[in-house]
Protein backbone atom coordinates (compact mmCIF):
# COMPACT_ATOMS: atom_id res chain seq x y z
CA UNK A 1 0.00 0.00 0.00
CA UNK A 2 2.74 2.08 0.62
CA UNK A 3 3.87 2.05 -2.96
CA UNK A 4 -0.01 2.58 -3.76
CA UNK A 5 0.64 6.08 -1.82
CA UNK A 6 3.95 6.69 -3.17
CA UNK A 7 2.61 6.55 -6.34
CA UNK A 8 -1.06 8.49 -6.08
CA UNK A 9 1.16 11.53 -4.49
CA UNK A 10 3.51 11.06 -7.96
CA UNK A 11 0.04 11.75 -10.19
CA UNK A 12 -0.96 14.43 -8.45
CA UNK A 13 2.09 16.82 -8.07
CA UNK A 14 2.18 16.15 -12.07
CA UNK A 15 -1.56 16.85 -12.31
CA UNK A 16 -0.52 20.01 -10.67
CA UNK A 17 2.34 20.46 -12.40
CA UNK A 18 0.01 20.50 -15.59
CA UNK A 19 -1.98 22.83 -14.39
CA UNK A 20 0.67 25.26 -13.96
CA UNK A 21 1.90 25.06 -17.58
CA UNK A 22 -1.57 24.82 -19.15
CA UNK A 23 -1.88 28.57 -17.58
CA UNK A 24 1.72 29.41 -18.56
CA UNK A 25 0.67 28.67 -22.35
CA UNK A 26 -2.88 30.24 -21.91
CA UNK A 27 -1.05 33.41 -20.74
CA UNK A 28 1.90 33.58 -23.31
CA UNK A 29 -0.63 33.14 -26.09
CA UNK A 30 -2.87 35.89 -25.39
CA UNK A 31 0.90 38.14 -24.45
CA UNK A 32 1.68 36.83 -28.01
CA UNK A 33 -1.14 37.97 -29.75
CA UNK A 34 -1.44 41.41 -28.16
CA UNK A 35 2.54 42.17 -28.60
CA UNK A 36 1.69 41.37 -32.63
CA UNK A 37 -0.96 43.34 -32.81
CA UNK A 38 0.95 46.51 -31.63
CA UNK A 39 3.77 45.99 -34.11
CA UNK A 40 1.49 45.70 -37.61
CA UNK A 41 0.00 48.50 -35.89
CA UNK A 42 3.13 50.93 -36.06
CA UNK A 43 3.82 49.39 -39.42
CA UNK A 44 2.34 51.93 -41.57
CA UNK A 45 4.13 54.70 -39.39
CA UNK A 46 7.01 52.96 -39.89
CA UNK A 47 7.13 52.50 -43.72
CA UNK A 48 6.39 56.08 -44.09
CA UNK A 49 9.81 56.80 -42.17
CA UNK A 50 11.58 54.40 -44.73
CA UNK A 51 10.33 56.29 -48.08
CA UNK A 52 10.96 59.62 -46.75
CA UNK A 53 14.56 58.70 -46.00
CA UNK A 54 14.67 56.87 -49.38
CA UNK A 55 13.22 60.04 -50.94
CA UNK A 56 15.64 62.34 -49.38
CA UNK A 57 18.18 60.50 -50.20
CA UNK A 58 17.11 59.96 -54.28
CA UNK A 59 16.62 63.55 -54.59
CA UNK A 60 19.48 64.72 -52.51
CA UNK A 61 22.42 61.98 -53.94
CA UNK A 62 25.32 64.55 -52.20
CA UNK A 63 24.02 65.15 -48.76
CA UNK A 64 26.45 64.27 -46.07
CA UNK A 65 24.81 63.50 -43.30
CA UNK A 66 26.55 62.17 -39.75
CA UNK A 67 24.07 59.33 -39.37
CA UNK A 68 25.13 58.04 -42.62
CA UNK A 69 29.26 58.38 -41.83
CA UNK A 70 31.01 54.92 -41.60
CA UNK A 71 33.90 56.51 -40.26
CA UNK A 72 36.36 55.23 -42.51
CA UNK A 73 39.26 57.05 -41.29
CA UNK A 74 38.97 54.86 -38.48
CA UNK A 75 40.65 51.51 -38.85
CA UNK A 76 38.27 48.46 -38.13
CA UNK A 77 40.00 46.93 -35.37
CA UNK A 78 39.88 50.71 -33.35
CA UNK A 79 36.08 51.32 -33.97
CA UNK A 80 34.05 51.30 -30.59
CA UNK A 81 31.12 49.13 -31.18
CA UNK A 82 27.98 49.35 -28.88
CA UNK A 83 25.54 46.21 -28.93
CA UNK A 84 22.32 45.92 -27.65
CA UNK A 85 21.12 42.60 -26.24
CA UNK A 86 18.04 41.28 -25.84
CA UNK A 87 17.01 38.53 -24.04
CA UNK A 88 13.75 37.15 -21.09
CA UNK A 89 13.43 38.51 -17.49
CA UNK A 90 13.09 34.82 -16.88
CA UNK A 91 13.38 30.78 -18.01
CA UNK A 92 11.45 28.38 -18.93
CA UNK A 93 11.54 29.10 -23.05
CA UNK A 94 13.64 26.46 -24.46
CA UNK A 95 16.66 27.42 -25.90
CA UNK A 96 15.64 31.13 -26.56
CA UNK A 97 17.90 32.17 -24.10
CA UNK A 98 20.71 30.49 -24.91
CA UNK A 99 20.64 31.06 -28.34
CA UNK A 100 20.63 34.85 -28.74
CA UNK A 101 23.99 35.00 -25.78
CA UNK A 102 25.66 32.90 -27.81
CA UNK A 103 25.37 35.09 -31.07
CA UNK A 104 26.47 37.44 -28.47
CA UNK A 105 29.47 36.11 -26.82
CA UNK A 106 30.71 35.38 -30.44
CA UNK A 107 30.46 39.13 -31.91
CA UNK A 108 32.09 40.49 -28.65
CA UNK A 109 34.97 38.09 -29.08
CA UNK A 110 35.44 39.47 -32.39
CA UNK A 111 36.33 42.97 -30.94
CA UNK A 112 38.57 45.20 -28.72
CA UNK A 113 36.27 48.02 -27.68
CA UNK A 114 33.03 46.92 -27.50
CA UNK A 115 29.89 48.83 -24.84
CA UNK A 116 27.28 46.17 -24.20
CA UNK A 117 23.98 47.00 -23.35
CA UNK A 118 21.85 44.51 -21.99
CA UNK A 119 17.52 43.91 -22.36
CA UNK A 120 16.25 41.60 -19.82
CA UNK A 121 17.49 39.91 -16.41
CA UNK A 122 19.01 36.72 -17.84
CA UNK A 123 21.49 38.59 -20.33
CA UNK A 124 22.35 40.74 -17.19
CA UNK A 125 22.65 37.66 -15.19
CA UNK A 126 24.70 35.48 -17.35
CA UNK A 127 27.33 38.22 -18.79
CA UNK A 128 28.28 39.23 -14.54
CA UNK A 129 28.57 35.75 -14.13
CA UNK A 130 31.01 36.08 -16.95
CA UNK A 131 32.73 38.75 -15.91
CA UNK A 132 31.82 41.03 -18.85
CA UNK A 133 31.48 44.82 -18.04
CA UNK A 134 27.90 45.98 -19.07
CA UNK A 135 26.06 49.18 -18.98
CA UNK A 136 24.48 49.04 -15.05
CA UNK A 137 22.43 52.24 -15.89
CA UNK A 138 20.70 50.39 -18.77
CA UNK A 139 18.24 48.36 -16.98
CA UNK A 140 15.39 47.67 -18.84
CA UNK A 141 13.08 44.79 -18.71
CA UNK A 142 11.86 42.42 -21.28
CA UNK A 143 8.12 42.68 -20.73
CA UNK A 144 5.47 44.53 -22.52
CA UNK A 145 7.64 46.60 -24.98
CA UNK A 146 6.21 50.23 -25.74
CA UNK A 147 7.13 53.09 -27.86
CA UNK A 148 7.62 55.32 -24.71
CA UNK A 149 10.35 52.63 -24.22
CA UNK A 150 12.22 52.21 -27.55
CA UNK A 151 12.12 56.46 -27.43
CA UNK A 152 14.28 56.17 -24.45
CA UNK A 153 16.84 53.86 -25.95
CA UNK A 154 17.18 55.36 -29.22
CA UNK A 155 17.92 58.47 -27.52
CA UNK A 156 20.38 56.82 -25.38
CA UNK A 157 22.02 55.27 -28.43
CA UNK A 158 21.65 58.40 -30.62
CA UNK A 159 23.43 60.53 -28.58
CA UNK A 160 26.77 58.35 -27.46
CA UNK A 161 26.45 58.23 -31.63
CA UNK A 162 26.65 61.99 -32.12
CA UNK A 163 29.11 62.41 -29.22
CA UNK A 164 31.55 59.31 -31.23
CA UNK A 165 31.71 57.57 -28.14
CA UNK A 166 30.28 54.84 -30.32
CA UNK A 167 31.06 54.71 -34.02
CA UNK A 168 28.66 51.53 -34.57
CA UNK A 169 25.62 50.27 -32.79
CA UNK A 170 24.39 46.46 -33.34
CA UNK A 171 21.20 44.78 -32.16
CA UNK A 172 21.20 41.40 -30.98
CA UNK A 173 18.02 40.01 -30.37
CA UNK A 174 15.59 37.19 -31.86
CA UNK A 175 13.36 37.68 -34.81
CA UNK A 176 10.29 35.57 -34.93
CA UNK A 177 10.33 34.03 -38.56
CA UNK A 178 7.53 31.53 -38.50
CA UNK A 179 5.25 30.27 -35.18
CA UNK A 180 7.52 27.33 -35.47
CA UNK A 181 10.72 29.03 -35.84
CA UNK A 182 12.45 31.61 -34.70
CA UNK A 183 16.37 32.80 -34.85
CA UNK A 184 18.94 34.80 -33.36
CA UNK A 185 19.89 37.92 -35.56
CA UNK A 186 21.99 41.31 -35.49
CA UNK A 187 21.27 44.12 -37.30
CA UNK A 188 23.22 47.49 -37.43
CA UNK A 189 21.11 50.43 -36.76
CA UNK A 190 23.62 53.23 -36.94
CA UNK A 191 25.79 54.35 -38.90
CA UNK A 192 22.77 53.94 -41.65
CA UNK A 193 23.98 52.67 -44.85
CA UNK A 194 22.28 53.77 -48.23
CA UNK A 195 22.40 50.62 -50.18
CA UNK A 196 20.21 49.75 -47.47
CA UNK A 197 17.76 52.17 -48.49
CA UNK A 198 18.62 51.99 -52.27
CA UNK A 199 17.17 48.22 -52.17
CA UNK A 200 13.89 48.81 -50.32
CA UNK A 201 10.82 47.87 -51.93
CA UNK A 202 8.73 51.11 -51.09
CA UNK A 203 7.38 53.33 -53.27
CA UNK A 204 8.47 56.82 -53.63
CA UNK A 205 5.88 58.18 -55.98
CA UNK A 206 3.36 57.76 -52.94
CA UNK A 207 5.12 60.79 -51.01
CA UNK A 208 7.76 62.32 -52.74
CA UNK A 209 4.99 64.39 -54.95
CA UNK A 210 4.00 66.10 -51.83
CA UNK A 211 7.30 66.35 -50.10
CA UNK A 212 8.69 69.72 -49.05
CA UNK A 213 11.95 69.40 -46.58
CA UNK A 214 12.16 72.64 -44.48
CA UNK A 215 14.33 74.70 -43.77
CA UNK A 216 16.81 71.76 -45.79
CA UNK A 217 16.68 68.11 -46.33
CA UNK A 218 20.05 67.62 -43.66
CA UNK A 219 17.93 69.38 -40.90
CA UNK A 220 15.04 66.78 -42.20
CA UNK A 221 16.96 64.26 -41.34
CA UNK A 222 18.08 65.01 -38.14
CA UNK A 223 14.86 64.39 -36.60
CA UNK A 224 13.86 61.40 -39.17
CA UNK A 225 16.55 58.96 -38.52
CA UNK A 226 15.85 58.98 -34.49
CA UNK A 227 12.63 58.19 -35.52
CA UNK A 228 13.77 55.25 -37.34
CA UNK A 229 16.23 54.12 -35.24
CA UNK A 230 13.27 54.39 -32.59
CA UNK A 231 11.43 52.74 -35.00
CA UNK A 232 14.20 49.65 -35.66
CA UNK A 233 14.19 49.10 -31.74
CA UNK A 234 10.74 48.90 -31.10
CA UNK A 235 10.22 46.51 -33.96
CA UNK A 236 13.38 44.28 -32.07
CA UNK A 237 11.66 44.33 -28.83
CA UNK A 238 8.61 43.19 -30.30
CA UNK A 239 9.89 40.69 -32.44
CA UNK A 240 12.13 39.37 -29.12
CA UNK A 241 9.26 39.16 -27.01
CA UNK A 242 6.93 37.49 -29.27
CA UNK A 243 10.35 34.85 -30.06
CA UNK A 244 10.14 34.66 -25.73
CA UNK A 245 6.26 33.91 -25.43
CA UNK A 246 6.40 31.35 -28.41
CA UNK A 247 9.00 29.42 -27.21
CA UNK A 248 7.41 29.47 -23.69
CA UNK A 249 4.45 28.32 -25.35
CA UNK A 250 6.28 25.40 -27.50
CA UNK A 251 8.21 24.97 -24.19
CA UNK A 252 4.79 24.75 -21.84
CA UNK A 253 3.68 22.57 -24.98
CA UNK A 254 6.54 20.00 -24.52
CA UNK A 255 6.07 19.50 -20.61
CA UNK A 256 2.63 19.17 -20.99
CA UNK A 257 2.48 16.25 -23.37
CA UNK A 258 5.43 14.85 -21.08
CA UNK A 259 3.32 15.02 -18.18
CA UNK A 260 0.67 13.14 -19.70
CA UNK A 261 3.23 10.08 -20.65
CA UNK A 262 4.40 10.26 -17.11
CA UNK A 263 0.76 9.91 -15.91
CA UNK A 264 -0.22 6.88 -18.38
CA UNK A 265 3.51 4.99 -17.13
CA UNK A 266 2.08 5.86 -13.32
CA UNK A 267 -1.43 5.02 -13.98
CA UNK A 268 -0.69 1.63 -14.94
CA UNK A 269 1.89 0.87 -12.38
CA UNK A 270 -0.76 2.17 -9.88
CA UNK A 271 -3.40 -0.29 -11.76
CA UNK A 272 -0.47 -3.08 -11.20
CA UNK A 273 -0.07 -2.19 -7.48
CA UNK A 274 -3.46 -2.19 -6.64
CA UNK A 275 -4.11 -5.39 -8.17
CA UNK A 276 -1.15 -6.89 -6.82
CA UNK A 277 -2.27 -5.57 -3.42
CA UNK A 278 -6.18 -7.08 -4.11
CA UNK A 279 -4.53 -10.20 -4.96
CA UNK A 280 -2.78 -10.38 -1.80
CA UNK A 281 -5.89 -9.85 0.06
CA UNK A 282 -7.44 -12.20 -1.68
CA UNK A 283 -4.83 -15.16 -1.05
CA UNK A 284 -4.64 -14.15 2.39
CA UNK A 285 -8.32 -14.82 3.14
CA UNK A 286 -8.53 -17.76 1.41
CA UNK A 287 -5.31 -19.12 3.41
CA UNK A 288 -7.36 -18.02 6.52
CA UNK A 289 -10.33 -20.19 5.41
CA UNK A 290 -8.69 -23.10 4.44
CA UNK A 291 -7.08 -22.57 8.28
CA UNK A 292 -10.04 -22.39 9.47
CA UNK A 293 -11.96 -25.50 8.00
CA UNK A 294 -8.58 -27.55 9.21
CA UNK A 295 -9.28 -26.77 12.63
Amino acid sequence: MANMTEIRSRMKSIQETMKITNAMYLISSTKLRKAREKLDATAPYFELLQSTIKDILFHSPDINHTFFDQRKKIKPEDKKRGYVVMTADKGMAGAYNHNVLKLAQERLAQGNDNTLFVIGQMGRKYFTKKNVRIDMEFLYTAQDPSMWRARNIAETLVDLYRKEKLDEIYIIYTKMVTPLKAEPEIIQILPLKRQSFEEMNVELEKYHKIADYSPSPKVVMDHLVPNYVKGLIYGALVESFSSEQNARMMAMQGATESAKDMIRELSLLYNRARQAAITQEITEIVSGAKAFQKR
